[in-house]
């Protein structure tokens, strides 16, 4: 007698399960790097711009994830992509825990990336085509896939800072191996979801998907990934630099991670007018406002509303640019218009670590990288409020 299919699941529980994807591969394998920088600069003897290199060259994995993950999307699935990635990215969470070697931990920051990328570029197109099951609800539905790395921010904030508290100078490895203990309690259910209607896997493809019409919707996706890299990358140095302990950075990590989970409540409104690019200018907006904040001041206020700000509008920036696909462009480019947009996307954020960095080391002040991410940010809106609605074209 067979088993019966678990399937289908409520739509929102099966996104959200998806989201584990990101919420290890992102979440964890690339934002608790951030978290994990101060104490390997310090002990590594590493300057902001090696620093700032485990970052870029974990972007370059998730650039080179991005331009193939359509093509492997259409030859193994979605699903089976969102699981095989997000292994990676475990696996890679483990090297990085097993040596103090610059080659092997950048092999690691490459390997998350890498798998980063396959799980999100194939999660989000899935997420896409459950959400519009429920088209009154879809642009909720989809925030919620990227609400995920808010999980992932959120609980290696309450841990790390801790466990180097604790450990003391010298025990990065240890949030290291803590991350990839925490990335396998949480994976099991990723691994055992099953997609019950076949039909709901979209067949990846690129028919109807041309990027010059959304050339300069484009432009403002790549400098967001400058610019909220540089933030994500050094704002923890930043905070540490301030005067702030353990809790300090604890406390303001995991409130951009519970606002960043917040986010599908926060812009379900303006996610669903996602036509043009408003709907990202606004969020874009936003997130450029929380960079600059920390410019204004020290003090803990400011800091925690600037990590609320940033934490709130973040990944509703990437959201949004899913939901503009979606509204756009036919199912069947699904897959590859994101990939082009998470392509755009991975360029930004490989170039901005290393170019942030070297910024700061020439300039000897955290303030200027600052300065760069909330302007590349504030550009990026302006850009993405100049696209109009494709048939309009």
């Amino acid at each position: 007698m067979t088993a019966p299919d678990p399937s289908p699941l409520n739509p929102a529980r099966l996104i959200l399960i998806l989201a584990l994807a990101p919420t290890i591969g992102l979440g964890i394998g690339r934002f608790a790097y951030s978290l994990v920088l101060p104490d390997m600069r310090d002990t590594l003897q590493w300057s902001y711009s090696a620093a700032g290199f485990m970052n870029t060259i974990n972007a370059a994995g998730y650039l080179a994830g991005a331009l193939i993950a359509a093509k492997l999307a259409n030859r193994y699935g979605l699903l089976a992509l969102v699981k095989a990635g997000t292994l990676m990215a475990i696996v890679a969470l483990a090297l990085c825990a097993v040596s103090a070697n610059f080659v092997v931990l950048s092999a690691g920051r490459l390997l998350a990336g890498f798998g980063a990328a396959l799980s999100f570029v194939a999660g989000g197109a899935l997420a896409a085509t459950i959400a519009q099951t429920q088209p009154a609800r879809s642009g909720f539905l989809l925030s919620l896939f990227y609400a995920g790395p808010g999980l992932g921010i959120l609980t290696s904030g309450l841990i790390a800072p801790f466990l180097l508290a604790g450990f003391g100078t010298g025990s990065w490895w240890i949030v290291w191996l803590a991350m990839t203990a925490l990335s396998l309690a949480i994976v099991a259910p990723l691994l055992l979801v099953r997609v019950a209607a076949q039909a709901m896997l979209p067949q990846a493809g690129d028919a109807g998907f041309h990027a010059a019409p959304v050339a300069r919707y484009l432009a403002g996706y790549f400098l967001f990934g400058i610019g909220y890299i540089a933030y994500m990358t050094f704002m923890i140095a930043y905070v540490r630099d301030a005067g702030g302990g353990a809790v300090a950075q604890s406390g303001f990590w995991s409130l951009i991670g519970l606002s960043a989970f917040a986010s599908p409540w926060v812009w379900r409104g303006v996610l669903a007018r996602s036509r043009t690019g408003g709907a990202t200018a606004i969020i874009l907006g936003f997130n450029a406002l929380g960079a600059a904040l920390p410019l204004l001041g020290h003090g803990p206020l400011l800091l925690g509303i600037s990590a609320v700000v940033f934490g709130t509008s973040f990944f509703a920036v990437v959201a949004s640019t899913t939901a503009f696909v979606r509204v756009n462009y036919p199912q069947s480019a699904w897959p590859a218009a994101i990939a082009v947009m998470t392509v755009v996307f991975g360029v930004g954020q490989t170039l901005g670590p290393i170019a942030i960095g070297a910024i700061t080391d020439a300039t000897g002040s955290l303030d200027s990288a600052l300065l760069a991410s909330a302007a590349m940010l504030g550009l990026g809106a302006l850009l993405a409020w100049s696209q109009r609605p494709l048939q309009q074209l």
